[in-house]
């Protein structure tokens, strides 16, 4: 049987494991909640200790907590930051209390354990750290919860999702100008269209991502600003008329990311529309990248049977049956991921409309499904950058023995002979599968010179 030792709550005694480093509210909510398993992600933990860690500072500043057992946090809170198993001290489900005061009293009880021994090394062994007293101080859940939110994700944002995309567009421009002078048939509806040139086609997926890059750093000032200091309902009870103030400058100065205190912290703790926003924008992303995983699948289909006008790097083998296939499988995984992202973002709406007057009660739910979004993303760009877009190769005898057939090169000759006589041409061509140049050189006087030029393929995806 596991050892154990007897934590005191408000509610009474329990019973928790002995080398935990929780207490008793933190037991609770482990025997309350056996709903997945899951864990809020590391991301969040790590943030919710920094959270408690500039509170301390911002109490110790205020003098609103005493130097011996501010110091003793901020040790503790240290400790646990460079601890590489700090995940082993945040067991309380995803799905727990919609305010999440199970993962806020975690934390408390857990810095709290360790600060106290602090007190004791460094001579204080009658002083104790108490979770609510001192490490809790001038806080709630209610926005020590929405705060943790904006803050871890401001730091995954801005130190990994948007330079993960930022890499990736200078991936796919270098790889544009490296296929510049291959030219392939443009596809509408999927079908054949006018020509365009490769590195056509690889901007327009950087395009896009620049736009999105646009938008994920227009939720920065946004996603950057705190309900910290509004306490339980947003009027700041309990907590030092400078709180706010103090808190957020000192998280900015601990994640180097400038933080500022709510305009109305009511809003903020009543709803999670920043959250909601930021999710949509991470999910305009996963779009993006859907995309962009279509077209390489597309390109690279066959080798035989398809497109077959790009090769991806071949990872793996393909099939447990069929020997030699192999499959696109890394935009495989960057759309199941993306397929995800925008699952995470419809259940995150629903926890959006969950603000019921003054808190929202979906918290813990909108922090691992925007974290899992964000890092899900972070990943997958990272992932198509360097393991499918710097790597393919182009066919250039499969681009070209469709390019030169291709009947609708005929458009290029709709100014000199009009639309009708050039689509009696085009339907000449894809009858007799004969190459559109040598079709209009039999049904037009135009010299053959002259059509050559109108009907080359890389002159017609410029109009200069």
């Amino acid at each position: 049987m596991t050892k154990t030792r007897v934590e005191k709550d408000s509610m009474g005694e329990l019973n928790v494991p002995h080398d935990a480093l929780y207490g008793a509210q933190t037991q609770r909510a482990i025997n309350n909640f056996p709903v997945s398993g899951q864990r809020l992600p590391e991301p969040f933990i790590r943030a919710l200790i920094t959270v408690k860690k500039a509170a301390a500072l911002a109490n110790m500043k205020l003098e609103a907590l005493d130097e011996s057992r501010g110091k003793a946090i901020l040790s503790a809170c240290d400790e646990l930051l460079n601890s590489d198993d700090v995940m082993a001290h945040f067991p309380v489900d995803v799905f727990q209390t919609g305010s999440g005061t199970s993962s806020n009293m975690n934390a408390n009880e857990v810095i709290a354990t360790v600060a106290s021994r602090y007190l004791k090394e460094t001579f204080h062994p009658n002083e104790t750290i108490h979770p609510n007293d001192h490490v809790n101080y001038g806080q709630s859940s209610n926005d020590v919860i929405p705060t943790t939110i904006h803050v871890s994700a401001a730091l995954e944002l801005e130190k990994n999702l948007i330079p993960a995309v930022e890499t990736l567009i200078a991936q796919i421009e270098e790889k544009a100008e490296s296929v510049s002078q291959y030219c392939k048939t443009g596809r509408t509806h999927l079908m054949d269209a006018m020509p365009i040139r490769m590195d056509q086609s690889l901007l327009s997926w950087s395009a896009q991502l620049k736009q999105q890059v646009s938008t994920l750093r227009s939720h920065q000032p946004a996603i950057q600003s705190l309900a910290q200091g509004g306490t339980a309902v947003g009027t700041g009870i309990n907590a030092h008329p400078d709180f706010a103030t103090t808190f957020a400058d000192t998280i900015s100065e601990l994640t180097e990311l400038k933080f500022t205190p709510a305009e109305n912290f009511f809003a903020v703790i009543g709803s999670q529309d920043t959250a909601v926003s930021l999710s949509g924008a991470v999910k305009s992303l996963a779009v993006t990248m859907m995309k962009i995983s279509n077209d390489l699948r597309w390109m690279n289909s066959g080798p035989l049977a398809g497109l077959g006008e790009i090769a991806l790097e071949a990872l793996q083998p393909g099939s447990s049956i069929m020997p030699g296939k192999v499959n696109p499988v890394i935009p495989e995984a960057v759309a199941m991921a993306s397929a995800q992202v925008i699952g995470n973002d419809g259940a995150i709406t629903v926890g959006g409309q969950s603000g019921n007057f003054e808190l929202n009660v979906m918290l813990p739910m909108i922090a691992s499904n925007l974290l899992s979004s964000i890092t899900l993303m972070t990943n997958s760009v990272s992932l198509i950058g360097e393991k499918a877009i710097k790597t393919f190769s182009v066919n250039k005898e499969a681009l070209e023995e469709v390019l030169y057939r291709n009947p609708v090169l005929v458009t290029a000759l709709n100014p000199v002979i009009g639309y009708a006589k050039a689509a009696e041409i085009a339907k000449v061509a894809y009858k007799e599968n004969k190459p559109i140049l040598e079709v209009a050189e039999a049904m037009t006087d135009i010299p053959k010179d002259e059509l050559t030029a109108l009907l080359d393929p890389k002159k017609l995806t410029s109009n200069r």
